[in-house]
């Protein structure tokens, strides 16, 4: 159990590391955590008002916009199972699956004329497809507002109207104010990394008013927006909730648990004491991965923040 768990942490690590983020930004890849919560949206290359009639997505949230806007635009997508029962992707070309690189012979025969990826993981990709002259876009989203940008730019680009989205996108937020609780999620147990501010689980969880307690932390961490913490910090700051992040491999919920209950400082937090302590889908709360992913974690946030408010 233990070695499953330190595969789960290093899958969930790698991908966060590469597909963590889908804001519309620059070619070159980011290194650094400093202004990553700033909604940037500056395109790959100038996008034309209304231009793109055939667009392969290798993110799977810009493929669900996208699709989602207008779904004869869309002629290629990466592989993902937040995808495998989808209708609306079952006859569409695959041009990549799981943490491949995409196949730049299957893109080009598509013959678009607009590629979207994912910032640091498509960088290289993009970068080659667009000296072929194909216009591209490379996007990331670790904030709120960033994912409202993007999807007003791609509603641009394929001449969509994305107010029916931006709607649906308020609904997912709680419509009245919760109480100021004390949370932290963990995405991994060694390290113990939990994320701050600066990344899609961080502001997520500011949208519903809990005191992420990670939130103004900075660390040595290599993955921008995620810190390290100490058994003796998450002690002394004896969050009230408790949010697990189950890895991308889907394990099971009560592995997850019963290795963290083998912890020293597990019982003696308040969370764990008040049975607080929720597990939530890696995709939706780190990764946005599509936008029924993220209704979901809204949802649940909604009724644990909820249900915290009530014990």
């Amino acid at each position: 159990m233990h070695r499953r768990w330190l595969l789960s942490t290093f899958a969930i690590l790698l991908s966060i590391v590469l597909v963590a983020c889908t804001t519309a930004t620059t070619q070159q890849p980011q290194t650094k955590v400093e202004n990553t919560t700033e909604a940037a949206n500056t395109n790959s290359q100038q996008l034309p008002k209304g231009s793109a009639k055939r667009v392969v997505a290798l993110s799977s949230l810009a493929a669900d916009i996208i699709s989602q806007l207008d779904q004869t635009k869309i002629v290629g997508i990466t592989g993902s199972k937040l995808f495998q029962n989808e209708p609306r992707f079952k006859d569409l070309p695959r041009v990549s699956e799981g943490q491949n690189p995409p196949n730049l012979e299957k893109i080009v025969a598509l013959k678009p004329d607009l590629v979207i990826g994912a910032e640091g993981f498509s960088t290289v990709p993009i970068q080659k497809l667009k000296q072929l002259g194909i216009l591209t876009l490379l996007t990331k989203v670790n904030n709120w507002e960033s994912l409202e940008e993007l999807t007003k730019t791609l509603a641009q680009s394929i001449d969509a109207d994305p107010q029916p989205l931006l709607n649906r996108y308020k609904t997912f937020l709680p419509d009245k104010q919760t109480q100021n609780l004390s949370a932290l999620v963990l995405v991994s147990r060694q390290p113990i990394l939990a994320p701050n501010k600066n990344s899609w689980a961080g502001d997520l969880l500011a949208k519903f008013q809990a005191k992420n307690i990670a939130a103004d932390l900075q660390g040595k961490s290599p993955i921008g927006g995620y810190v390290t913490l100490s058994a003796e910090k998450v002690l002394e700051a004896n969050p009230e909730v408790i949010i697990l992040v189950n890895s991308p491999q889907g394990n099971s919920e009560a592995a997850l648990l019963d290795s963290l209950k083998k912890e020293g400082f597990w019982q003696q937090l308040q969370a764990t004491k008040n049975n607080r302590v929720y597990v939530f889908d890696y995709y939706g709360l780190v990764n946005p991965g599509s936008i029924d992913a993220i209704e979901k974690a809204c949802q649940e946030l909604k009724k644990s923040l909820l249900a915290s408010q009530s014990t």
